[in-house]
């Protein structure tokens, strides 16, 4: 068989889908067991993705950003903070457009707001620290 192109990705880039892939699963099921209920996962559109859709215990729909680092804290950060902070403005405004193309699809109203759950795993792939912001973006 012939090699893709996908035989040849850089150890790196194969390295940082794993990790986004585990953050996502460890996030998951960080927010099942506080009563969370998965929706959907990795919503993908032209405008972006949306990595999880959850509904909260009391009833928001609740859209959620994984972050995933690997390595222990960092300076006052730990690596969880670190993941959370690397959410610039234009990141921000993107997870809105996505909230409200979602929400207006299927005419959805009532409360619904963007969380940030951080995943900080160690250079040996263990589970450091899972770290949930709630209504971590603001504005629309």
């Amino acid at each position: 068989m012939a090699p893709t192109s996908s035989d040849f990705r850089s150890a790196p880039e194969v390295d940082r889908r794993e990790l986004g892939q585990a953050g996502e699963r460890l996030a998951a099921d960080h927010l099942r067991a506080k009563g969370y209920r998965i929706v959907e996962r990795n919503r993908r559109t032209a405008t972006g993705e949306i990595d999880l859709i959850v509904t909260a215990p009391d009833g928001t729909l609740v859209f959620v950003e994984v972050r995933a680092r690997r390595g222990a804290a960092a300076g006052e950060l730990t690596a969880a903070d670190q993941a959370a902070a690397s959410i610039d403005r234009r990141k921000q405004h993107r997870l809105w457009e996505l909230a409200e193309e979602y929400l207006g699809e299927r005419e959805l109203t009532g409360d619904a707001r963007i969380d940030v759950v951080a995943v900080a795993l160690g250079h040996d792939g263990r589970l450091i620290e899972v770290r949930h912001y709630e209504n971590a973006v603001q504005g629309g």
